[in-house]
């Protein structure tokens, strides 16, 4: 892992990341356009792993390079844990592996990207709360 200085800027650099991943999501809801609910997921997961990465790098763990959120969960320390059963992590994680490319798939709905978005944020609510400030956007 990085010298302190160093965390802090990857740190941050993680989070912005997920930012743009949560706001690309927001606004694409806003559409309400079905047809768009697959690109709310992706960035919904997105949103989420790149959180548990901003907590990770930011606690000095090595984590390998995976979407899958129950690995990235499973590193964190239990008491730290944002609260996401094991559906919602394997959820999650399909949205990031499965949906962004054509297959066969049930098409997701609105109402779906909406439960995405929910996961993503309470992600993010209990990960800001751990990162110093000097890392939030």
């Amino acid at each position: 892992m990085p010298e302190n200085t160093e965390v802090i800027k990857v740190t941050r650099e993680w989070v912005a990341k997920a930012e743009s991943d949560l706001k690309t999501a927001v606004y694409t809801l806003k559409v309400k356009d079905e047809s768009t609910a697959d690109t709310i997921c992706y960035h919904a997961q997105q949103c989420a792993e790149k959180y548990f990465k901003a907590a990770l790098t930011n606690m000095g763990r090595d984590f390998p390079r995976t979407h899958d959120i129950g690995e990235l969960v499973a590193l964190v320390p239990v008491k730290q844990r944002p609260k996401l059963s094991p559906e919602e992590q394997r959820l999650l994680t399909d949205y990031a592996v499965t949906m962004r490319y054509p297959g066969d798939y049930e098409p997701v709905t609105l109402s779906e990207a909406r439960i995405a978005l929910r996961l993503a944020r309470r992600v993010r609510t209990v990960i800001r709360k751990m990162l110093p400030k000097e890392v939030k956007c």
